[in-house]
C-alpha cells in the first residue's frame, strides 16, 4: 500500500490559482513513495507550463499513462518529450494509435494523437500497448480497457473510427485509468471515463481486489449527457461512498452541480494546479 501520494493537476480546463494555464484538456501526475506517474499530457503547453509553476522537474517523471488518444489528452506529448529530454515508457492500449474522428458541424474532424509514433520514439517515447491492466509498480496499476456493464452508461455517438476505408462507430476501447492503493482505499485518476464513471470505478474495484474507494478525480464525460444518465449516474456514484471526488475536464456544469449537491464536502473542482493528497485535504 501507498504510504506517500500527492496529486497534481497540471492541465485542465480552469485554473485555481493566478499564473497557472489552462485549456481544454487533462494531466495529472501522481507522486508516491513508489515513484511518479503521469496520466496524460494535455492538449498543448499547459501542463509543461504549470508543472514549471509548481517546480515539477518532468525528468523525474517514471512513467506515463495515456488514458486514450484524443488530442486533447495526448496534444502535450511531443512538448513534454523534448523538454523531458531522455526515455520513458508510456503504458497505452493498442488501439490509441488508431484513426480516431468527432462528429462537429456536419464534418468528421482527426481527433487522435497528433503525431506520429516514429517521431514521438525518436524523441524517447518507448510505448507498451496492452488491453490489459497493467502494473506500474507494487501498488499502482492501470485499468486496462473497461467493460460496459452498467444499463445507463453508454459512448456518446459523435465519435467514430477509420478501419481502412470505412468510418464506423467508435467504441473507445482505448479508455482507460490508474488505480492507486492506499490503506484508506482505492484513488482511482480518470481521464474522460468515456466509457462511464461507474464503468470505470467497478473496474477498478476489480483489478485491484479492493473495494473501499477513497478518491474519484478527473473527467466524467458528462457534459452532454441526458438527465437521466446524469441523475444515475450520480446515485450509483453515492453507492460507493466516495470519501473525496474532484471532477474536471468534460465533465460538465451540469453533472458537476448535481454531484456537488449530493456529496457536500467531499466534493470540489479539480483544476489545473490543484493539489490532493492522501489523506489530507484539497489544496487549491
Amino acid at each position: 500500500m501507498l504510504k506517500k501520494l500527492r496529486i497534481v493537476t497540471l492541465s485542465e480546463n480552469t485554473v485555481s490559482a493566478n499564473g497557472f494555464h489552462a485549456e481544454w484538456g487533462l494531466s495529472m501526475l501522481a507522486e508516491t513513495d513508489e515513484g511518479s506517474f503521469l496520466l496524460d499530457t494535455g492538449n498543448g503547453s499547459s501542463a509543461i507550463h504549470n508543472a514549471e509553476r509548481l517546480g515539477i522537474d518532468l525528468g523525474k517523471i517514471d512513467k506515463l499513462v495515456l488514458s486514450h488518444s484524443h488530442a486533447d489528452h495526448t496534444g502535450g506529448l511531443r512538448d513534454f518529450l523534448r523538454r523531458r529530454n531522455k526515455e520513458i515508457e508510456i503504458i497505452a492500449h493498442p488501439d490509441v494509435f488508431g484513426l480516431t474522428y468527432v462528429a462537429k458541424n456536419g464534418a468528421n474532424l482527426f481527433r487522435g494523437i497528433p503525431f506520429r509514433r516514429e517521431e514521438l520514439e525518436s524523441l524517447g517515447a518507448k510505448f507498451t500497448l496492452t488491453a490489459e491492466p497493467m502494473r506500474l509498480s507494487e501498488s499502482i496499476l492501470t485499468t486496462g480497457e473497461v467493460p460496459m456493464v452498467t444499463n445507463f452508461e453508454k459512448v456518446v455517438d459523435n465519435v467514430s473510427r477509420k478501419v481502412g476505408t470505412e468510418m464506423v462507430p467508435d467504441e473507445v476501447k482505448d479508455d482507460l485509468s490508474i488505480v492507486l492503493k492506499t490503506d484508506h482505499g482505492l484513488v482511482v485518476m480518470l481521464g474522460c471515463s468515456h466509457r462511464g464513471v461507474v464503468n470505470h470505478i467497478l473496474h477498478a474495484q476489480q483489478v485491484a481486489g479492493t473495494k473501499a474507494i477513497h478518491t474519484v478525480v478527473g473527467g466524467c464525460h458528462l457534459f452532454n449527457a441526458k438527465d437521466e444518465q446524469v441523475d444515475s449516474t450520480v446515485s450509483a456514484l453515492k453507492e460507493f461512498n466516495i470519501r473525496q471526488l474532484g471532477v474536471s475536464h468534460c465533465t460538465g456544469m451540469k453533472a458537476s452541480h448535481a454531484m456537488m449537491e449530493e456529496f457536500g464536502d467531499r466534493f470540489y473542482f479539480n483544476n489545473a494546479g490543484t493539489v490532493i493528497t492522501i489523506p489530507a485535504a484539497v489544496e487549491q
